[in-house]
């Protein structure tokens, strides 16, 4: 039987309430940290797929001598594909929008860079699908004489637009992993694997728009880093102590 004192305003509960509360509080807290923890994760790893499958979808159909000719029998496939390109802006806007209070809690500019560089992003590969839709109605006209050209032109679009986008998020993404190594929100070897693998895509993004083709070999380290993320956030999620804003001497090593 729990004691209570008698005060004006009714029975007061005693500390041997206070484990029951605090029990309850916590609960509640972890509830909350895996439910955004593994709604984060969801959004990173369907933005890989949807734009990965969209991206691919589209590019394939475009990638000869002379696409302009045969798009037309698959216009459906370059239309979908683009549609997949522009989902991808809702789930990255809104892992972005998720993260902000989280980090906001450690370092109000760090949340705005990460949100600014996100939009950027999904601005610029949003006019690279674009750019691939106007291909369809371009089609239309592949006998006519500059119209190949002009189609060259929409498909490097795409892909100076989406080397652009790449280099915003790697350079946000540093700020982003700088603050999970400083807060352990994350495994501080999981924030290093960012901090490590988005300079180089950064700079592989930059060789691509130089012309020289090695952007693909260089994502790969930033691949790790965003692929092992979400699946910790599905079964992990963020570090409890630093997930609530507390001091990093607060936070367990």
């Amino acid at each position: 039987m729990i004691d209570t004192k008698s005060t004006t305003n009714g029975p007061v509960p005693t500390k041997s309430q206070t484990p029951v509360v605090a029990e309850a509080k916590s609960s509640d807290l972890i509830g909350s940290r895996m439910t955004y923890s593994r709604i984060i994760g969801a959004l990173f790893l369907l933005g890989f797929l949807f734009y990965g499958v969209g991206s691919g979808l589209a590019t394939s159909l475009v990638g000869g001598s002379n696409f302009l000719s045969t798009i037309a029998a698959s216009q459906t496939l370059l239309v979908i594909g683009a549609f997949l390109i522009f989902l991808n802006t809702g789930l990255d806007v809104g892992k972005a929008v998720l993260f902000f209070p989280i980090l906001e809690r450690h370092g109000k500019r760090t949340a705005v860079a990460y949100l600014a560089a996100m939009i950027v992003e999904v601005v610029l590969l949003d006019i690279g699908a674009l750019a691939l839709l106007l291909i369809v109605p371009l089609a239309k006209h592949a006998g006519e004489a500059g119209a190949q050209t002009l189609g060259t032109i929409l498909v490097q679009t795409n892909a100076t637009a989406y080397q652009m986008g790449e280099m915003t998020v790697g350079v946000g993404a540093v700020f982003l992993c700088l603050l999970l190594f400083r807060t352990q929100l994350v495994p501080r070897w999981l924030a290093v694997s960012g901090l490590i693998g988005y300079p180089i895509l950064a700079a592989g993004t930059i060789a691509e728009i130089f012309g020289l083709h090695i952007g693909l070999y260089l994502t790969i380290p930033g691949a790790f880093f965003e692929l092992v993320l979400p699946f910790w956030l599905f079964f992990k999620g963020f570090q409890p102590e630093a997930y609530q804003g507390l001091p990093i001497n607060t936070v367990r090593s």
